[in-house]
């Protein structure tokens, strides 16, 4: 059950980061979440520069990425005192597939493919504006390389 809830608790730091992200400029705001042809044509309508882009990517990265790579294992090793790597990599497993499987299914085939929430206005000829190509490079990250990357963090702890 606590699985569940640490789980749970990565999917709200998640939907936080995507909310704080478009809360000010709406979707320009994560706009390097994009592909680059919605880049490039957000910037040409003057809505964003590039060096803003850059700037939220690297703001965006950090707000995902240290969650995963720090309060993961602080939530396993910590609070639930996991010992041993089995123990410890499946608990980082199932908290990690829990957030990236609410992250494909809700943010990005809901969220962003269902709703107008991340529409940008004069891009609509862009869409989808996660591609097939992109989902399955996502599908690919959440069930080989974050299995992988808590696989190497479990071996070094332990």
């Amino acid at each position: 059950m606590i699985l569940i809830i640490e789980g749970m608790a990565m999917c709200f730091i998640l939907l936080i980061v995507c909310v704080i992200g478009i809360a000010k400029d709406g979707p320009v705001g994560l706009v390097c979440f994009y592909e680059k042809d919605v880049q490039d044509r957000v910037v040409e309508l003057g809505l964003t520069t590039t060096d803003k882009i850059k700037r939220s990517s690297i703001v965006a990265a950090i707000a995902v990425t240290l969650p995963i790579t720090i309060l993961i294992p602080y939530m396993v090793y910590v609070i639930n005192g996991a010992t041993g790597f089995k123990d410890a990599f499946f608990q980082m497993l199932v908290i990690s597939l829990i957030a990236n499987v609410f992250d494909r299914l809700f943010i990005d085939w809901y969220w962003v493919g269902k709703t107008k929430a991340w529409n940008i206005p004069g891009t609509e000829d862009l869409k989808p504006y996660i591609p097939k190509s992109t989902l399955i490079k996502k599908w690919i990250g959440t069930l080989l390389v974050h299995p992988v990357f808590f696989a190497l963090i479990a071996w070094i702890i332990n």
